[in-house]
């Protein structure tokens, strides 16, 4: 990435790049590795570089139209990433209800550790990870987005294409089922 495309915003990058495909670049520099570890926790390591190459394949296929109105690219990309993680959701359901069952982590860095510092103790990964595993898609994606990626309610509205008071609604319920099955009643 050099100086001059360091200090250009998003929807900038892929405006040009509609015209320069190269310029694309350096949107996969800026945002590749933060999809592959929201990937990896979801799916594995192994399908999570199948997941980034796919994402930036759809968001280079669709640049044309993406909205430049919004100057970064991180939910838009988040979205794509959302999607195809879906279509990988049974595996990654059997996977948290290995880890709920056996309490071994098939990966090399734990499944729930941002999400179990967000939601609970450390020491109820097995818990948490039967919780997640027991969520729809829907709440299970909101969560996720917010509690490891750090997104604001606006940006995951964006990510996933629902209105922000749905991501709201999906948080809130997501959280409860998650503190439930933690045993946390004093936080519901």
């Amino acid at each position: 990435m050099t100086i001059e495309t360091a200090e250009i915003d998003d929807a900038e990058l892929i405006r040009r790049s509609v015209g320069e495909p190269e310029q694309f670049a350096t949107l996969f520099d800026r945002y590749a590795r933060q999809i592959h570890l929201y990937a990896a926790r979801r799916i594995g390591t192994q399908a999570a570089d199948d997941i980034v190459a796919e994402t930036f394949l759809a968001a280079f296929r669709r640049r044309d139209s993406y909205d430049t109105s919004h100057p970064l690219a991180r939910p838009w990309l988040y979205g794509i990433a959302t999607t195809l993680v879906a279509r990988h959701r049974r595996q990654e359901e059997r996977m948290l209800r290995a880890l709920a069952r056996t309490g071994v982590d098939p990966l090399p860095e734990p499944i729930a550790d941002a999400v179990v510092r967000r939601v609970a103790a450390r020491d109820k990964e097995r818990e948490l990870a039967g919780a997640l595993a027991s969520l729809s898609r829907g709440d299970r994606d909101v969560l996720l987005l917010v509690a490891w990626e750090g997104l604001t309610y606006e940006e995951v509205a964006r990510a996933l294409d629902i209105p922000p008071g749905t991501v709201r609604s999906r948080l809130h319920r997501a959280r409860k089922k998650a503190r439930t099955a933690l045993g946390d009643e004093e936080q519901q």
